[in-house]
């Protein structure tokens, strides 16, 4: 199995943290992992995105130009990457901030209203762990285990009081994806 993403929105929705999350619950589970972060030299409202490359098998390259699943948390990552997706692949992007949503008829489109929930977690930095709990229900590729593990490590200690909170938010996110499309 290998999997390869890429992930993109603003400065500051968390882009980069989630793709380095979801590389440090590949190597938890012992995985083959690449982790490629991309930003312009703004801190917050710029540019951001990852690729991330997550395998059973050793992987040959980390420059890749078409993925499985794109993640797109604002309306220019949409129009940037959404032909970067394989055919039969899967876009997932946050509802809340898009204007004009996904065209192609030849992949699978998942919305979330990641903006609104994250709103309703009263916390809008979790937006980026309810995406990634969007995609682990889609794309099953670590557990969610692998991810809390993850974020144990990888988040400084003044922020484990977060970790309850992150853990929700993944499980929303799940929730969501695996909610039927509205008519």
């Amino acid at each position: 199995m290998t999997h390869e993403l890429l992930a993109a929105g603003f400065g500051g929705q968390g882009v980069l943290s989630m793709g380095a999350t979801l590389a440090y619950a590949g190597m938890v589970e012992h995985k083959e992992i690449t982790w490629m972060p991309s930003y312009g030299p703004e801190m917050r409202g710029g540019t951001a995105n990852c690729i991330v490359i997550v395998s059973d098998e050793r992987i040959s390259s980390p420059v890749v130009t078409r993925f499985d699943t794109v993640i797109a948390l604002n309306q220019p990552s949409i129009d940037k990457f959404e032909k970067a997706v394989k055919p039969g692949g899967l876009l997932i992007y946050d509802s809340t901030s898009t204007l004009i949503p996904p065209t192609r008829t030849d992949i699978h489109l998942l919305p979330i209203a990641a903006g609104e929930e994250a709103l309703r977690l009263k916390n809008t930095k979790v937006l980026n762990m309810i995406v990634l709990g969007a995609f682990l229900e889609r794309a099953r590729i670590v557990e969610i285990g692998s991810v809390m593990q993850a974020l144990r490590k990888a988040l400084p200690e003044r922020y484990h009081h977060l970790l309850p909170l992150n853990e929700q938010a993944l499980h929303r996110g799940m929730e969501l994806a695996g909610e039927p499309a509205m008519a």
